[in-house]
């Protein structure tokens, strides 16, 4: 094994067993790519989210791939608990909410940024969505008066902005804007794949009246108003978006329609937003709310036991565990949604072939990964469902621990193949009868660290492993670009499943990708599409989604791990953080996987 860059840090803690679960949803193109569960494996969500669109992990040696499964409480679907302090004391105005976050990102610009976890939690904070989810993952009305498929038709939808609304710097609201920031996101390089596949060239989007946008689709796609509660349905002030063209360094000074207005903001330091005195739907009660980025987990936990930080976002199993130890914590715990695995590039030598995609899912020590990170808190995951969901296929099971059968598939990859160079590390891609590969992990983390350590306990017999610590925004980057070989990462758990399209399609392959692992299969394209057209209460779905699922395990392009839990934790004098509402009063989701809102939040006296 050779490194790139390496740091090593044992961290010992206790393991917890009783946890409270949120039902998860993530938006669609954004929770790809993000730097997996603070362990290094991956990176997520919509989208490189991955972005989300475009913007998103462990190992083991044991043999039980059950380990502690019977200790997690049984999940319901939608079911939504939480340990939040109950409170009926009126909320009051005042204080500066500092939250820790896992990972700064490149930028705020939901049009050109890749905002995984850290990046959605920041930009709640000054922009507001089209729609919304509510506490049962329905997708509501929120800038918009209403959202309808014009006569019936699922490929043509109309959005109704509401009246009298204004971003941070005078612009008002209204078809055009939203047009204007629709196609920003359509256009760019990255960001655009989360949308470009799946509408005209010409003609995404029409203005009906000063107040009506429609949004016209290649296809029928009963999802779409879920998709617009995504970061796809984020609205920047087109004067922003047109200053940021000419001043680049604007994009990390968001101008949205948001509860908070940017305030400052130094990379990987604290990005800072101040109260808006004037948003539409209500009053705001933090003066401010600061972002710390601090990517080593264990240190995020000791800021908010300290008090130097009031709230924080997690997905290592075992500093939820910590955190779900304390009395004085309140948590929000969403465990229903991403997964955690390791993918490979089938694009590039060795991963090209499926023999080697094979041995390296074979090596993998599995089992006992799945105890050593998960400790009984992160269950098990087979596929990209939970077992309590009804889309979930038992009959699907992730492999691996079988060196013996990865040692021939690799000695037979080598005797044909073995000359030819793998592209990435510029040396054949085998040696002494092993296939060479790099394998890319998010960093600096102690515990990523050691997950990659322990995965190689498994992957030597059959593989010449090359280490390559990356932040987690140039993970996101070269995922897109296809530089890599193997690496972790964090995706899935979408409220409706027909927005896992743009990391799954064919059409979503190309010089710049969302479909990570670049694979292609026309099959699963069609069951996709079949499953987006359906409605998203309809069972007709159930069948084609186990059938994504049985192509996306026969395809050996991504071995799952564990079902990442997230824990969005709050100090004892936090209040308000699940009080969200529409304007119309429909309750709405207070957590999506590892981001939060911040308009209801207050502080107890």
């Amino acid at each position: 094994m050779t490194t790139r860059a390496s740091r090593h840090r044992h961290a010992a803690r206790g393991r917890r067993t009783g946890f409270a679960l949120l039902a998860g949803v993530l938006l669609v193109t954004a929770s790809c790519g993000s730097s997996d569960d603070d362990t290094g494996d991956g990176p997520s969500d919509d989208s490189p989210a991955a972005t989300d669109t475009a913007g998103t992990d462990t190992t083991d040696t044991d043999t039980d791939t059950d380990t502690d499964t019977d200790t997690a409480p049984p999940v319901s679907e939608n079911a939504i608990e939480e340990n939040t302090v109950d409170d009926d004391a009126d909320p009051v105005a005042g204080g500066t909410l500092r939250y820790g976050i896992e990972a700064d990102v490149d930028g705020l610009n939901p049009t050109t940024s890749a905002l995984s976890a850290p990046g959605q939690l920041m930009a709640n904070a000054v922009f507001d969505n089209i729609t919304a989810f509510d506490v049962d993952n329905n997708a509501v009305p929120y800038l918009a008066e209403t959202i309808e498929p014009v006569d019936g038709d699922l490929s043509k939808w109309q959005v109704t902005l509401r009246e009298g609304i204004t971003f941070h710097d005078g612009t008002p609201l209204d078809a055009e804007a939203v047009q204007i920031s629709f196609e920003a996101q359509r256009n760019d390089p990255l960001i655009g794949l989360g949308f470009r596949p799946f509408h005209p060239e010409e003609g995404a989007t029409e203005i009906i009246d000063e107040m009506t946008l429609q949004y016209n689709l290649l296809e029928p796609f009963a999802s779409f108003p879920a998709f617009l509660a995504t970061r796809a349905g984020y609205v920047a002030s087109p004067t922003w978006l047109a200053a940021t063209i000419e001043d680049p360094t604007l994009n990390q000074q968001p101008v949205g329609t948001g509860p908070f207005v940017f305030d400052s903001r130094s990379a990987d330091s604290v990005t800072r937003f101040v109260r808006n005195e004037n948003w539409w739907n209500g009053d705001v009660h933090l003066d401010a709310i600061e972002f710390v980025p601090v990517t080593d987990p264990a240190n995020r936990n000791d800021l908010l036991f300290s008090g130097e930080i009031d709230a924080l976002h997690t997905s290592t199993a075992e500093f939820v565990g910590e955190l779900l130890e304390r009395d004085d914590i309140q948590n929000i715990i969403d465990e229903t949604g991403e997964e955690g695995f390791l993918m490979v590039n089938s694009e590039l030598p060795p991963f090209d072939d499926i023999r080697a995609r094979q041995a390296f899912t074979l090596a993998a020590p599995l089992a006992g990964y799945r105890d050593l990170f998960g400790l009984g808190v992160a269950r098990p995951a087979d596929q990209m469902f939970i077992p309590e969901s009804r889309f979930y296929d038992p009959s699907i099971v992730q492999e691996g621990d079988m060196p013996d059968a990865a040692v021939a598939l690799a000695a037979e990859y080598c005797a044909e193949r073995g000359g030819e160079e793998n592209p990435l590390l510029g040396i054949p891609t085998c040696t002494d009868g092993k296939i060479n590969i790099e394998y890319q992990y998010a960093g600096p983390s102690a515990i990523g660290t050691r997950a990659v350590e322990y995965w190689e306990q498994g992957w030597n017999v059959a593989f010449n492993v090359t280490r390559d610590e990356v932040a987690q925004d140039d993970q996101i980057q070269q995922a897109a670009l296809g530089q890599y070989n193997a690496t972790g990462w964090r995706q899935f758990g979408d409220a409706d499943p027909a927005l896992e399209r743009v990391w799954l399609l064919c059409r979503n392959v190309g010089v710049i990708s969302l479909n990570w692992p670049r694979y292609c299969d026309e099959q699963r394209d069609q069951l996709l599409l079949e499953a987006g057209a359906l409605p998203p209460d309809s069972d007709e779905r159930i069948p084609l989604f186990q059938q994504i699922s049985q192509n996306i395990h026969d395809a050996y392009t991504y071995i799952f791990t564990l079902h990442a839990i997230w824990d969005n934790a709050f100090a004892e004098d936090v209040r308000g953080v699940c009080d969200r509402t529409s304007p119309d009063g429909v309750a709405l989701r207070c957590a999506l996987q590892g981001y939060t809102y911040h308009d209801s939040v207050w502080f107890a006296g």
